[in-house]
């Protein structure tokens, strides 16, 4: 027969929870609303999603094309993820959002030069409408 644990035998058998810590870098477009470009607990950092924004003006990009976006959606997760002293390797699962499937493919293409070995896991969904009304946004995972 099972006793049940006391109080005090649960609070030492309970894991060390680790204490959220915001990551932000002027790498990276700055956040336009009340969220952080990152948040790390412990060995795991979840991204914010990252638009195609240049980090310098806070501006949209002037070519618009998917590729161009994607491009520069990437270049920002990776600027985040390196703050926060990680790699893209780091990378286990992301979600795209983007306005048409039908791009999906050259989205693709350029993505796949970011992640050449071992690609996260990936939800893509198309968005009615995104922020700016980009063509792409990606949402992040990294864990080591």
């Amino acid at each position: 027969m099972l006793r049940p644990l006391t109080l005090a035998a649960m609070l030492l058998a309970a894991p060390a929870f680790a204490q959220p810590q915001v990551v932000a870098t002027r790498d990276a477009p700055e956040a336009i609303g009340p969220y952080s470009q990152a948040i790390r607990v412990g060995n795991t950092l979840y991204l914010a999603g990252q638009i195609a924004l240049d980090p310098a003006t806070n501006q949209m990009i002037a070519d618009r094309s998917i590729e161009a976006e994607t491009r520069r959606v990437l270049d920002n997760l990776k600027a985040v993820v390196e703050a926060a002293g990680f790699r893209m390797s780091d990378i286990v699962s992301t979600t795209v959002f983007m306005a048409d499937l039908n791009e999906f493919g050259r989205m693709n293409a350029v993505y796949a030069t970011y992640f050449p070995t071992n690609p996260p896991a990936r939800a893509t969904v198309q968005a009615a409408r995104l922020p700016r009304d980009v063509r792409v946004e990606i949402a992040a995972i990294a864990a080591r």
